[in-house]
């Protein structure tokens, strides 16, 4: 299907070719009604200020302008319609000057291809599930994309697999182009490995793995998205410590900001992996498949505890966190959590000076930098995050500069690990007990002593850790 290139359309021409567009693409109603009603006051806007009839960068700027809608980001409750006109203003732009409009999101369930595409796509998937070994999440965004680039070869080039061309490749990659470089790096990665697949089974005579744009992402050109130290407390602050929802949210975020979890292993942390014995946490991490253990801090230990006695629903699922409607299933593999931190940061009002990243994983980076900030050796970072590899720490160096010139990294640290599993923490700084009730598979003291990681995090975050464990309660001093 050739492209329709509308950049001199009249402007309600051009509006009623996006609207086919769109609704072509499979946006929902309540999507298309934003951008019909975005469109329309873009029409209404000309006319009436006698701007003429077709669309143009200086009409969208003034049409912004006179509803005072700039780029920023904005992300307080009511905003909606501003981030809605900004969007509308920047699709039919892209639209007047390329004739198609690419979504930020892919919606995968409008996407319908062709029996044959049908039947390649399972066999690959059943390849990279067997052979390739992907892990399931992995495996699903391979697909995902695998199956959108099948979608841009029916619809966009009339291309049967058979006579893909080296020039659909580019385009495809072209047509990423609003993503994050990182994010087309990893969809070029996916295509590559499909060709491939398609080259091996016959269906093409020539690997055309080869033909696909290089992408350059720098190594060290990710600056990572850091909170301050105020906004933290505000997030927390926030969080209705009464409910099961808020109850259940600050686990979470205490998990991600105070322990550097990441969101994926948050959302498959199992009972099993807390080792109350031990004050400790102990996963296989989603990522990377290696082990990682952590202190159970009692800040922590207490939001769990409240949550697993106050909060939780009483299933048979061993993951610690639920939903929280009946029937109370797990998060989904695919379910980032951003939802329970964007609830709780709008609640308070949170800003930011500058555009960020604003989901769990931003947690994860502050705390990254904070231990930077007080004079933490990178090594010993990279074990807290679990990172197999120092190369992935180096990126919160760049989050302070002046935290930069004063890393040093010491042969000695480069082999010492702690080994958090071995020895429990201790730390007496208020008497607390806690009744466990009906939370089964506690046993007896913690033996052991971990003081030079805990002082660590007690400099950190200025909280003790499970003094002592007997079956039925969990004593902080």
């Amino acid at each position: 299907m050739e492209q329709i290139h509308s950049e001199n359309l009249q402007l309600g021409r051009l509006v009623a070719n996006a609207l086919g567009e769109i609704e072509r693409l499979g946006y929902r109603g309540t999507s298309r009604r934003r951008y019909r009603t975005t469109w329309e006051h873009l029409i209404e806007f000309s006319h009436q200020k006698n701007l003429g009839n077709e669309f143009s960068a200086d009409l969208a700027a003034r049409f912004l302008e006179e509803y005072r809608v700039g780029d920023e980001q904005s992300d307080k409750p009511g905003d909606g319609w501003r981030r809605d006109m900004v969007l509308g203003v920047k699709v039919l732009a892209d639209f007047a000057k390329n004739g198609r409009i690419e979504r930020a999101f892919t919606r995968v369930q409008a996407i319908h291809l062709a029996p044959p595409m049908q039947k390649t796509l399972r066999d690959y998937e059943q390849y990279s599930k067997d052979r390739l070994h992907l892990r399931p999440r992995t495996l699903h965004r391979c697909t995902t994309e695998v199956m959108i680039f099948l979608d841009f070869l029916h619809t966009k080039k009339a291309r049967t697999l058979e006579h893909i061309q080296a020039a659909d490749l580019s385009d495809f990659v072209s047509s990423r182009n609003h993503l994050e470089p990182k994010t087309v790096l990893g969809i070029v990665s996916y295509v590559r490995t499909f060709l491939r697949f398609l080259t091996m089974r016959g269906i093409l005579r020539k690997d055309l793995s080869a033909e696909l744009p290089k992408i350059r992402v720098p190594s060290d050109g990710m600056i990572p998205s850091v909170w301050d130290q105020e906004l933290i407390v505000r997030l927390l602050g926030a969080v209705d410590r009464s409910s099961a929802k808020g109850k259940r949210d600050y686990a979470i975020l205490l998990l991600a900001c105070r322990l550097g979890l990441r969101a994926g292993d948050i959302r498959a942390l199992k009972l099993d992996n807390l080792r109350w014995a031990e004050s400790t946490i102990e996963i296989t991490q989603a990522k990377t498949g290696t082990p990682l253990t952590l202190p159970l801090t009692s800040e922590v230990g207490e939001a769990l505890i409240d949550y697993l006695k106050s909060g939780r629903p009483q299933v048979a699922y061993r993951e610690v966190f639920l939903k929280l409607n009946p029937p109370f299933n797990a998060f989904g593999d695919n379910d980032n959590l951003h939802h329970i931190i964007k609830y709780w940061r709008q609640l308070a009002g949170i800003t930011f000076r500058s555009p960020q990243k604003q989901g769990l994983h931003s947690l994860r980076h502050t705390l990254a930098t904070r231990l930077l900030e007080k004079g933490t050796p990178l090594p010993t970072i990279a074990e807290i995050l679990g990172h197999t590899s120092l190369e992935s720490t180096r990126i919160y160096a760049k989050a302070d500069v002046e935290a930069l010139r004063g890393v040093a990294l010491p042969l000695e640290f480069a082999v010492q690990r702690f080994r958090f599993a071995e020895r429990s923490l201790f730390h007496r700084q208020r008497g607390l007990q806690i009744n466990l009730g009906c939370v089964q598979g506690f046993v007896a003291e913690p033996q052991g002593d971990h003081r030079a990681v805990h002082a660590l995090l007690q400099k950190v975050h200025g909280h003790g850790v499970p003094q002592a464990v007997n079956s039925h309660a969990l004593t902080f001093q």
